[in-house]
């Protein structure tokens, strides 16, 4: 059909790289060819992210440096930068197109007929689509491929729990999911292509269910009886949406691992309730002491919990921060800390706050929480000294090194050897 190349620029989490990986997909399949971003292609597609206001900047200027890289190449954008700040991205040098949330769907065919009709084989769509939108309540389906070992399945989208600091459900919709025989279709898919193991992803991927009237837990045991993956992860899932009836299952001898990506945001109480979380710390601690009890025995694999934090949302008094630290260092001891200085998001109800807290008090938080992540994943990697574990070799070769996961996602590195690609090997840690 054409001999036009196309790069695509991923930013932000792994539901957009999901997506993107869905995008490429369909339109090699249609004729293009995906090349590398330095190789100045035709086309860019840059799926974008607009968590915190540094994240917008960064899009900004991926955009610029693509169009200075290759002035005469068609810049397409979609993602939730797109969805929030569609007008403002349309100024940029370069861009041809933008499509938001309830648009993405028709980026695909926006480029195709783009190409048919600079071909004379076709009409444009760039009159019509700046019209013809879908829904942003609609579900686009996607999974991430091109990878031998892992696959990022899209299972869920949209979030409807609008915590005070978060643009995400403006830039993502409600919350919502395609019903659990379509998303096993797709890990069928994932399994034939070879992948050995398969991340759920999603906004709010415990909130599953939402537009179908299914269970979270429903999914998980269809799933887990696709045959030729032998290995799940679940991305990262609410405190309150991680249920006990959830754990006994994993915990009773399954493909999910003992891996759980959990936010926490806050260790403080105060600072929980005026985020507008629906835990309290209480609770948090309650989760993770039940999760260890069911899927921790003596002797084998300690559970690895990676914790979402932010520093310095407003109001966060010196106290305050220190009863997170507390909390963590103290209480929690995860294997991992995710820190994010607060970020003002224009339109929530944090960003009106008067009480902001200085950005240079908010480094110094980011930094002390750094520390304590440091310890204590070299705590965790540690108590695992002499023990066996399942490691998932990856294709990827660095001086003469490849590296791969445990169950508990700890990273263990060996000399490259091609025939370990893509399985899973018992290794001494």
């Amino acid at each position: 059909m054409t001999n036009k190349r196309i790069a695509f620029v991923t930013l932000g989490c792994k539901l957009n790289y999901a997506e993107t990986s869905t995008y490429e997909r369909e339109l090699v399949k249609a004729g293009l060819e995906a090349v590398d971003w330095t190789s100045c292609p035709d086309i860019f597609l840059v799926n974008t992210c607009t968590v915190t206001e540094h994240s917008d900047k960064k899009c900004r200027n991926i955009i610029r440096k693509l169009h200075r890289l290759n002035p005469e190449a068609a810049i397409v954008v979609t993602g939730c930068y797109a969805q929030m700040k569609k007008e403002e991205i349309k100024k940029i040098d370069g861009v041809r197109n933008v499509f938001g949330a309830e648009e993405k769907a028709l980026a695909v065919p926006y480029i195709l007929e783009s190409i048919a009709g600079e071909n004379g084989t076709g009409n444009v769509l760039e009159a019509h689509c700046q019209e013809c939108t879908t829904d942003i309540e609609t579900f686009f389906p996607a999974y991430s491929s091109g990878e031998r070992t892992r696959s990022f399945l899209k299972v869920q989208d949209g979030c409807d729990y609008f915590c005070s600091y978060c643009t995400v459900p403006f830039a993502r919709g409600r919350s919502r999911n395609m019903p659990i025989d379509g998303i096993v279709k797709q890990a069928e898919e994932i399994a034939a292509s070879g992948v050995k193991e398969i991340v759920l992803t999603g906004v709010n991927t415990g909130d599953f269910g939402k537009s179908t009237g299914e269970k979270f837990i429903d999914l998980l045991k269809a799933l887990d009886r696709v045959e030729g993956i032998e290995r799940y992860r679940i991305s990262s899932i609410e405190p309150n949406l991680l249920t006990e009836e959830i754990v006994d299952w994993i915990a009773s001898g399954t493909k999910f691992l003992p891996h759980f990506h959990i936010p926490l945001q806050a260790g403080s109480d105060t600072v929980l309730h005026e985020m507008g979380r629906r835990y309290d710390t209480a609770a948090f601690e309650s989760k993770i002491r039940y999760i260890r009890e069911k899927m921790e025995k003596p002797g084998a694999l300690k559970v690895f919990f990676g914790i979402d934090v932010i520093a310095g949302f407003p109001g966060e008094t010196d106290g305050l921060f220190q009863e997170t630290y507390s909390f963590l260092k103290d209480r929690i001891r995860p294997a991992f800390i995710h820190i994010f200085p607060y970020s003002r998001r224009s339109g929530t109800k944090a960003a009106s706050r008067k009480d902001q807290v200085q950005d240079s008090v908010k480094t110094e938080r980011v930094e002390i929480l750094e520390g304590l992540c440091n310890e204590l994943h070299q705590e965790f990697i540690n108590a695992h000294h002499g023990m066996k574990a399942h490691v998932l070799f990856e294709s990827s070769e660095k001086d003469g090194m490849m590296a791969g996961y445990t169950e508990n996602y700890i990273r263990v590195e060996r000399p490259f050897d091609a025939s370990l690609t893509g399985k899973i090997t018992v290794v001494e840690l």
